[in-house]
Protein backbone atom coordinates (compact mmCIF):
# COMPACT_ATOMS: atom_id res chain seq x y z
CA UNK A 1 0.00 0.00 0.00
CA UNK A 2 1.33 3.39 -0.95
CA UNK A 3 -0.17 5.67 1.66
CA UNK A 4 2.87 7.64 2.76
CA UNK A 5 4.24 6.40 6.10
CA UNK A 6 4.20 8.68 9.08
CA UNK A 7 7.58 10.16 10.02
CA UNK A 8 9.66 8.15 12.47
CA UNK A 9 13.05 8.72 14.01
CA UNK A 10 14.85 5.75 12.49
CA UNK A 11 14.49 2.52 10.55
CA UNK A 12 13.72 -0.73 12.36
CA UNK A 13 16.15 -3.51 11.46
CA UNK A 14 14.94 -7.12 11.28
CA UNK A 15 16.61 -10.28 12.55
CA UNK A 16 16.99 -13.40 10.43
CA UNK A 17 14.02 -14.95 12.28
CA UNK A 18 11.85 -11.92 11.58
CA UNK A 19 12.79 -11.98 7.89
CA UNK A 20 11.63 -15.62 7.70
CA UNK A 21 8.23 -14.63 9.11
CA UNK A 22 8.06 -11.71 6.71
CA UNK A 23 8.81 -14.14 3.89
CA UNK A 24 5.84 -16.26 4.99
CA UNK A 25 3.57 -13.20 5.14
CA UNK A 26 4.60 -12.09 1.68
CA UNK A 27 4.12 -15.62 0.37
CA UNK A 28 0.42 -15.31 1.22
CA UNK A 29 0.34 -11.97 -0.59
CA UNK A 30 1.97 -13.22 -3.78
CA UNK A 31 -0.15 -16.36 -3.96
CA UNK A 32 -3.34 -14.31 -3.93
CA UNK A 33 -1.96 -11.77 -6.40
CA UNK A 34 -1.12 -14.60 -8.79
CA UNK A 35 -4.63 -16.02 -8.40
CA UNK A 36 -6.29 -12.64 -9.01
CA UNK A 37 -4.06 -11.87 -11.99
CA UNK A 38 -5.06 -15.18 -13.59
CA UNK A 39 -8.80 -14.77 -13.02
CA UNK A 40 -9.36 -11.04 -13.67
CA UNK A 41 -11.18 -10.55 -16.96
CA UNK A 42 -13.54 -8.15 -18.73
CA UNK A 43 -17.08 -8.32 -17.38
CA UNK A 44 -16.08 -8.88 -13.76
CA UNK A 45 -16.48 -6.14 -11.20
CA UNK A 46 -13.77 -5.03 -8.83
CA UNK A 47 -16.00 -6.24 -5.98
CA UNK A 48 -15.82 -9.75 -7.45
CA UNK A 49 -12.07 -9.69 -6.86
CA UNK A 50 -12.50 -8.19 -3.39
CA UNK A 51 -14.78 -11.06 -2.41
CA UNK A 52 -12.15 -13.58 -3.56
CA UNK A 53 -9.61 -11.79 -1.36
CA UNK A 54 -11.95 -11.86 1.63
CA UNK A 55 -12.52 -15.61 1.27
CA UNK A 56 -8.79 -16.21 0.80
CA UNK A 57 -7.92 -14.40 4.04
CA UNK A 58 -10.49 -16.41 5.98
CA UNK A 59 -9.33 -19.72 4.48
CA UNK A 60 -5.64 -19.01 5.05
CA UNK A 61 -6.29 -17.48 8.49
CA UNK A 62 -4.44 -14.27 7.75
CA UNK A 63 -5.66 -10.75 8.43
CA UNK A 64 -6.08 -8.33 5.50
CA UNK A 65 -3.66 -5.49 6.17
CA UNK A 66 -5.46 -2.67 4.40
CA UNK A 67 -9.05 -3.11 5.58
CA UNK A 68 -9.64 -0.53 8.30
CA UNK A 69 -6.16 0.99 7.89
CA UNK A 70 -6.67 4.75 8.28
CA UNK A 71 -10.31 4.00 7.42
CA UNK A 72 -9.72 2.19 4.11
CA UNK A 73 -12.80 0.00 3.53
CA UNK A 74 -11.46 -3.04 1.66
CA UNK A 75 -8.87 -5.83 1.51
CA UNK A 76 -7.64 -4.82 -1.94
CA UNK A 77 -6.65 -1.58 -3.61
CA UNK A 78 -7.90 -1.94 -7.20
CA UNK A 79 -6.93 0.88 -9.55
CA UNK A 80 -7.88 1.01 -13.24
CA UNK A 81 -6.15 2.83 -16.12
CA UNK A 82 -5.51 6.42 -14.97
CA UNK A 83 -5.99 5.47 -11.31
CA UNK A 84 -2.59 5.27 -9.66
CA UNK A 85 -3.35 3.69 -6.30
CA UNK A 86 -5.96 3.27 -3.51
CA UNK A 87 -8.90 2.47 -5.78
CA UNK A 88 -11.83 1.15 -3.72
CA UNK A 89 -13.55 -2.07 -4.92
CA UNK A 90 -17.13 -1.59 -6.08
CA UNK A 91 -19.94 -3.76 -7.40
CA UNK A 92 -20.60 -0.96 -9.90
CA UNK A 93 -17.07 -0.86 -11.35
CA UNK A 94 -16.96 -3.26 -14.30
CA UNK A 95 -13.64 -4.31 -15.84
CA UNK A 96 -13.49 -3.76 -19.60
CA UNK A 97 -11.47 -5.11 -22.48
CA UNK A 98 -8.28 -3.07 -22.86
CA UNK A 99 -8.14 -1.91 -19.25
CA UNK A 100 -5.05 -2.25 -17.11
CA UNK A 101 -5.68 -3.10 -13.46
CA UNK A 102 -3.33 -2.47 -10.55
CA UNK A 103 -3.87 -4.86 -7.64
CA UNK A 104 -2.33 -3.99 -4.27
CA UNK A 105 -2.69 -6.42 -1.35
CA UNK A 106 -1.26 -6.91 2.11
CA UNK A 107 -1.65 -9.27 5.07
CA UNK A 108 -0.85 -9.44 8.76
CA UNK A 109 0.62 -12.80 9.77
CA UNK A 110 2.29 -13.88 13.01
CA UNK A 111 2.80 -10.28 14.06
CA UNK A 112 4.28 -9.03 10.76
CA UNK A 113 3.04 -7.46 7.54
CA UNK A 114 3.42 -8.44 3.90
CA UNK A 115 2.73 -6.04 1.02
CA UNK A 116 3.02 -6.31 -2.78
CA UNK A 117 1.33 -5.12 -5.96
CA UNK A 118 1.18 -5.75 -9.70
CA UNK A 119 -0.55 -4.40 -12.78
CA UNK A 120 -2.27 -6.78 -15.19
CA UNK A 121 -3.75 -6.39 -18.69
CA UNK A 122 -7.41 -7.22 -19.29
CA UNK A 123 -8.23 -8.67 -22.67
CA UNK A 124 -6.46 -7.02 -25.58
CA UNK A 125 -4.58 -3.97 -24.32
CA UNK A 126 -2.83 -1.35 -26.41
CA UNK A 127 0.87 -1.55 -27.13
CA UNK A 128 1.39 1.68 -25.19
CA UNK A 129 -0.28 0.18 -22.11
CA UNK A 130 1.84 -2.96 -22.33
CA UNK A 131 4.99 -0.91 -22.79
CA UNK A 132 4.15 1.12 -19.67
CA UNK A 133 3.60 -2.02 -17.60
CA UNK A 134 6.80 -3.62 -18.87
CA UNK A 135 8.80 -0.48 -18.15
CA UNK A 136 7.41 -0.17 -14.63
CA UNK A 137 8.18 -3.80 -13.78
CA UNK A 138 11.67 -3.39 -15.23
CA UNK A 139 12.23 -0.36 -12.99
CA UNK A 140 11.21 -2.39 -9.93
CA UNK A 141 13.61 -5.20 -10.78
CA UNK A 142 16.40 -2.66 -11.31
CA UNK A 143 15.58 -1.09 -7.95
CA UNK A 144 15.70 -4.51 -6.26
CA UNK A 145 19.18 -5.05 -7.70
CA UNK A 146 20.22 -1.83 -5.95
CA UNK A 147 19.24 -3.17 -2.50
CA UNK A 148 22.70 -4.18 -1.37
CA UNK A 149 24.73 -3.22 1.67
CA UNK A 150 26.75 -0.10 0.91
CA UNK A 151 24.19 1.49 -1.40
CA UNK A 152 21.72 4.17 -0.30
CA UNK A 153 18.04 4.98 -0.58
CA UNK A 154 19.01 7.42 -3.30
CA UNK A 155 20.36 4.53 -5.36
CA UNK A 156 16.96 2.83 -5.23
CA UNK A 157 15.10 5.93 -6.34
CA UNK A 158 17.67 6.60 -9.03
CA UNK A 159 17.25 3.05 -10.35
CA UNK A 160 13.52 3.58 -10.88
CA UNK A 161 13.79 7.08 -12.25
CA UNK A 162 16.67 6.37 -14.63
CA UNK A 163 14.82 3.36 -16.04
CA UNK A 164 11.48 4.95 -16.85
CA UNK A 165 12.24 8.57 -17.62
CA UNK A 166 14.28 7.76 -20.76
CA UNK A 167 11.15 5.89 -21.94
CA UNK A 168 9.21 9.16 -21.71
CA UNK A 169 7.43 8.30 -18.45
CA UNK A 170 7.35 10.04 -15.08
CA UNK A 171 7.40 8.78 -11.48
CA UNK A 172 4.83 9.80 -8.89
CA UNK A 173 6.17 12.03 -6.12
CA UNK A 174 3.12 12.13 -3.84
CA UNK A 175 3.28 8.44 -2.88
CA UNK A 176 6.38 6.44 -1.97
CA UNK A 177 7.56 3.05 -0.79
CA UNK A 178 8.30 2.38 2.86
CA UNK A 179 9.85 0.19 5.46
CA UNK A 180 7.71 -2.75 6.56
CA UNK A 181 7.66 -5.25 9.41
CA UNK A 182 5.83 -4.98 12.72
CA UNK A 183 3.95 -2.08 11.11
CA UNK A 184 2.55 -1.82 7.60
CA UNK A 185 4.35 1.49 7.19
CA UNK A 186 7.70 1.95 8.93
CA UNK A 187 10.67 4.22 8.29
CA UNK A 188 12.28 4.95 5.98
CA UNK A 189 10.24 6.39 3.14
CA UNK A 190 11.48 5.04 -0.21
CA UNK A 191 10.93 7.55 -3.05
CA UNK A 192 10.96 6.38 -6.66
CA UNK A 193 13.35 9.18 -7.57
CA UNK A 194 16.72 10.14 -6.18
CA UNK A 195 20.44 10.68 -6.59
CA UNK A 196 23.09 8.00 -6.46
CA UNK A 197 24.92 7.84 -3.16
CA UNK A 198 22.47 10.10 -1.35
CA UNK A 199 20.21 9.34 1.57
CA UNK A 200 20.25 6.65 4.25
CA UNK A 201 22.80 3.84 3.78
CA UNK A 202 21.34 0.37 3.24
CA UNK A 203 22.37 -2.07 5.95
CA UNK A 204 21.71 -5.72 6.69
CA UNK A 205 18.26 -6.32 8.19
CA UNK A 206 16.52 -3.43 6.46
CA UNK A 207 13.22 -4.51 4.87
CA UNK A 208 11.66 -2.20 2.29
CA UNK A 209 8.43 -2.19 0.31
CA UNK A 210 9.62 -0.81 -3.02
CA UNK A 211 6.78 0.25 -5.30
CA UNK A 212 7.28 2.23 -8.49
CA UNK A 213 4.16 4.13 -9.56
CA UNK A 214 4.84 5.25 -13.10
CA UNK A 215 2.74 7.59 -15.25
CA UNK A 216 2.45 7.73 -18.98
CA UNK A 217 2.37 11.52 -18.80
CA UNK A 218 2.32 14.09 -15.97
CA UNK A 219 3.42 12.76 -12.57
CA UNK A 220 1.03 15.03 -10.66
CA UNK A 221 -1.82 13.39 -8.75
CA UNK A 222 -5.43 14.26 -7.97
CA UNK A 223 -7.61 12.45 -5.44
CA UNK A 224 -11.28 11.62 -6.01
CA UNK A 225 -14.10 12.74 -3.74
CA UNK A 226 -13.96 9.37 -1.96
CA UNK A 227 -10.75 10.65 -0.34
CA UNK A 228 -8.76 7.61 -1.48
CA UNK A 229 -8.64 6.99 -5.21
CA UNK A 230 -5.56 8.76 -6.60
CA UNK A 231 -5.38 9.25 -10.34
CA UNK A 232 -3.15 10.95 -12.88
CA UNK A 233 -3.61 14.69 -13.25
CA UNK A 234 -3.88 14.47 -17.04
CA UNK A 235 -5.99 11.31 -17.32
CA UNK A 236 -3.20 9.23 -18.85
CA UNK A 237 -2.35 5.68 -17.81
CA UNK A 238 -0.44 4.65 -14.70
CA UNK A 239 1.12 1.32 -13.63
CA UNK A 240 2.16 0.07 -10.19
CA UNK A 241 4.34 -2.85 -9.09
CA UNK A 242 5.62 -3.60 -5.58
CA UNK A 243 7.87 -6.11 -3.82
CA UNK A 244 8.90 -6.29 -0.18
CA UNK A 245 12.67 -6.75 -0.16
CA UNK A 246 15.16 -7.65 2.58
CA UNK A 247 18.68 -6.25 2.47
CA UNK A 248 21.13 -9.02 3.39
CA UNK A 249 24.90 -9.48 3.34
CA UNK A 250 24.44 -11.20 -0.01
CA UNK A 251 21.93 -10.66 -2.79
CA UNK A 252 18.67 -8.78 -2.16
CA UNK A 253 15.86 -11.11 -1.07
CA UNK A 254 12.42 -10.55 -2.61
CA UNK A 255 10.17 -11.82 0.16
CA UNK A 256 7.50 -14.37 -0.72
CA UNK A 257 8.99 -14.93 -4.18
CA UNK A 258 11.31 -17.97 -4.07
CA UNK A 259 13.63 -18.20 -7.03
CA UNK A 260 13.28 -14.54 -7.97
Amino acid sequence: MSLAPKPFDRAIMKSAREIEILDEANGYVHRLLSQLAAMAEPGMTTMDLEQVAERYCKTEEVTPAFKGYSGFPACLCLSINDEIVHGIPSAHRVLRDGDILSIDFGVYHRGYFGDAALTVPLGKVSSRARHLMDGTLKSLKTAVDSCVVGNTLGDIGYAVQSTVEPMGYSVVRDFVGHGIGLNLHEPPQVPNFGRRGHGMPLTEGLVLAIEPMVCEGDYRVKVDEDGWTARTFDGKLSAHFEYSVAVTNGNPRVLGRPGF
